[in-house]
């Protein structure tokens, strides 16, 4: 039985896939810094607050490694298996990225559109975002 090449890392790398990603890496960074004033963490129970605190500071130092991970695998000096080891944070940092982009478009809400900085020019991610999500999953045999 063969092994599954991961296809995301030819994107990333050949595709200029890595530009998207990395804007959303630094937005989830971001965003997690500055999950205190979100409107969810205040909609959400007193209780889970800091929890959702406590594991926004434990995911930043995984952020920044993937970070650096990215630009040592477009300089070469890592395969794209080390790379495809950060694939969930890749995966949410879209996601959030995707999200909160909706949310700023979709809500008068100043958080998000503090955070995203120009709205109309992040809504311009949103099918590059999608595009990303669906080819960082991708095998081939």
């Amino acid at each position: 039985m063969s092994k599954k090449t991961w296809m995301g890392g030819i994107y990333l790398k050949e595709e200029g896939g890595h530009t998207i990603i990395l804007k959303s890496l630094a937005h989830y960074k971001k965003r997690l810094q500055t999950i205190h004033a979100s409107p969810e963490l205040k909609e959400a129970a007193a209780m889970f607050a800091p929890v959702l605190q406590s594991q926004a500071k434990k995911r930043i130092p995984m952020i920044e490694e993937t970070q650096i991970k990215i630009e040592k695998f477009l300089l070469g000096s890592i395969s794209s298996s080390m790379l495809e080891e950060s694939l969930e944070i890749l995966e949410k940092a879209l996601e959030c990225r995707k999200s909160d982009i909706e949310k700023a478009d979709n809500t008068p809400n100043e958080y998000f559109i503090k955070l995203l900085g120009n709205v109309d020019e992040s809504k311009k991610d949103i099918e590059q975002i999608n595009n990303t999500l669906v080819k960082i999953k991708e095998y081939s045999e």
